[in-house]
């Protein structure tokens, strides 16, 4: 059997990642980048950095740019509409015709279910933006978020980034008090921005927005709450928390018996750089959960490149020869068990 090549990019709101693999399940180039999200970038500039995602990929692994990869796996934030994905793909093969022999496009949710099963499976985005989607074993979706910043993003760093700011402006604007003294949550937001006043701010929201940039305050606030125990950054992030868990408790009403009796539960996907501060979460997200019906879940983190389940969706969409071992390519975050008892519930960490 001839040996093949798998291309895979996972496209978020802020980076993006590129992997090629062979036929054995082997990583032979990788190339990384900026955001590869159509909505935010255009379908134009977007194609431009796939290409260049893929050329980089290409030359890390010794191919020549003329050579095409047997197959493309597009797993991208934005790409949740077919008939965008559509225009994306004829774009793609009109403009970049040596990319690949044939592409198939998806939204970036897509991938990360993929990466774990090819029976379906539950991924929860909490990065720049966010976005919960299931996908059950004979194919059927359910979606909650996904929607940008404008109608969407709970539960992510855009999400504590913006609910921190505006917890700022209406206590000092006098319209709502705080739930707690905004004085240090205030003073990294100035720093952060490199601003003195309120009306300074406006230039980041107004006439040169930038949401990488104003999500990224997350981080900041990460360690303030973590370090210097700052009760309003606490608070942010237990919110966040809570809705991460609403939103996953939302489609698991639709997912398949098959998927909630899995070993620990039904499994959740847990993707985005938020989730690197999930003990700040835990408090919002266990209280939310308690007032579900789910008996347990398993949040997983993966622990290959990005840009694998890119390829997965590929070979399975193509039939196109990859070898791959689910098992190896996540990790238990946080396994939640429901108290028998009524209206309690108690969660143990998994070793």
């Amino acid at each position: 059997m001839s040996i093949k090549l798998i291309g895979g990019i996972e496209g978020g709101s802020t980076h993006s990642n590129a992997v090629i693999m062979d036929s054995s399940g082997k990583i032979i180039g990788q190339a990384k980048g900026p955001s590869t999200n159509p909505y935010q970038q255009g379908l134009e500039e977007c194609q431009k950095r796939l290409a260049q995602l893929i050329k980089e990929a290409k030359n890390q692994a010794g191919i020549s740019p003329e050579t095409k990869l047997n197959a493309l796996g597009l797993s991208l934030s934005g790409c949740e509409a077919e008939e965008l994905n559509n225009k994306l793909l004829e774009g793609l093969q009109s403009n970049y015709p040596n990319l690949a022999e044939k592409i198939i496009v998806a939204s970036d949710t897509e991938g990360s279910v993929a990466t774990t099963s090819n029976k379906g499976g539950i991924v929860c985005i909490a990065g720049t933006g966010s976005n919960t989607l299931l996908i059950n074993p004979d194919g059927t979706k359910a979606q909650c978020g996904g929607w940008g910043h404008l109608l969407g993003d709970e539960g992510s760093a855009w999400y504590v980034s913006h609910t921190a700011i505006k917890y700022c402006f209406d206590d000092l604007d006098n319209f709502e008090k705080s739930p707690y003294p905004i004085d240090e949550v205030w003073k990294l937001v100035k720093v952060h921005f490199n601003i003195t006043t309120q009306p300074d701010i406006l230039d980041y929201f107004y006439i040169k927005f930038d949401k990488a940039l104003i999500a990224s305050l997350a981080k900041n606030l990460s360690e303030l709450a973590s370090v210097k125990k700052d009760p309003l950054a606490l608070h942010i992030f237990s919110k966040a928390g809570s809705c991460i868990a609403k939103s996953i408790s939302a489609v698991v009403l639709k997912a398949s018996p098959e998927l909630k009796n899995k070993q620990g539960g039904i499994h959740v996907t847990a993707v985005g750089s938020l989730w690197f501060s999930w003990e700040l979460l835990k408090p919002g997200f266990m209280k939310f959960m308690s007032t579900t019906t789910i008996e347990e879940l398993t949040l997983i983190r993966l622990t290959v490149a990005h840009g694998v389940g890119a390829t997965y969706l590929a070979s399975d969409k193509f039939e196109v020869p990859l070898q791959r071992d689910y098992l190896k390519n996540y990790t238990i975050l946080y396994n939640y068990k429901k108290n028998k008892c009524p209206g309690q519930c108690e969660a143990t960490v998994s070793s």
